[in-house]
């Protein structure tokens, strides 16, 4: 039995490889290769998919959000040249990642992964689909040359500058190397609101919310002009006003 793939790439010459990869391998099926991750999110709504190749960082949006928004999620395969992404990506319950660039030996043990997965799994897209739903209580992030785990309900509010982010929380205050967006995207959107370029805020840490600043305790942050329509309906929905 062959497994149908679609590969989602942006990179011409790292999209090609893995399209020749793909066809080297007999249980491979490729069904299409895109270089728009848009044009492609719509195509997976109706083609019969069982392995995804997604690329992680793309100009219109990420793998990551891509994944995210995806209601059945087939085994998916991330490529990416960054390894910060790996923690993630197996939150998000990934069959492997691949760094680039992607060895042929490499790309067969990943996809010996989704073979036995997929022989050991009755119904893999209702298993997936059914961890994604329930996001972890927590994120990892690096701190120098460690990983620290942050609890969601300690982090009052995340403060970005250029290629760092500063978490802060209840107790202390963390420095990773990370963009502010990257770390948007693993925070729960029910619980997290981005008020401006350089800010993000727990909702449950908000004390005050006066003119154009919220208030953290003593700390007072600034809401972005391009942010004030959003944060606004957040709050309404969240029937804080």
């Amino acid at each position: 039995m062959k497994l149908n793939c679609v590969i989602i790439e942006d990179e011409p010459l790292a999209r090609n490889l893995m399209i020749d990869y793909v066809k080297k391998v007999p249980s491979l099926n490729l069904l299409q290769a895109f270089s728009n991750p848009l044009e492609a999110l719509e195509a997976l709504r109706t083609l019969p998919v069982d392995v995804l190749f997604l690329d992680i960082q793309m100009p219109e949006i990420t793998g990551i959000s891509l994944l995210k928004i995806l209601t059945k999620k087939p085994f998916v395969i991330l490529t990416t040249a960054y390894s910060d992404y790996a923690l993630q990506g197996y939150e998000l319950d990934v069959t492997d990642y691949l760094l680039k660039p992607v060895t042929f030996e490499r790309f067969l043990k990943a996809v010996d992964k989704v073979i036995q997965r997929s022989d050991s799994e009755v119904a893999p897209v209702k298993v997936q689909t059914e961890q994604q739903s329930t996001t972890p209580p927590f994120v990892f992030v690096k701190d120098g040359t460690k990983l620290v785990k942050v609890k969601l309900d300690d982090i009052l509010y995340v403060e970005g500058l250029k290629d760092y982010v500063t978490i802060h929380t209840k107790t202390q205050k963390i420095v990773t190397l990370q963009r502010l967006k990257s770390l948007e995207e693993q925070l729960p959107s029910n619980k997290f609101i981005r008020i401006h370029n350089s800010y993000i805020v727990a909702l449950a840490a908000i004390d005050v919310i006066q003119k154009n600043e919220v208030k953290v305790g003593a700390v007072s942050l600034s809401i972005g002009d391009t942010y004030k329509k959003s944060f606004k309906e957040f709050i309404e929905k969240n029937h804080l006003q």
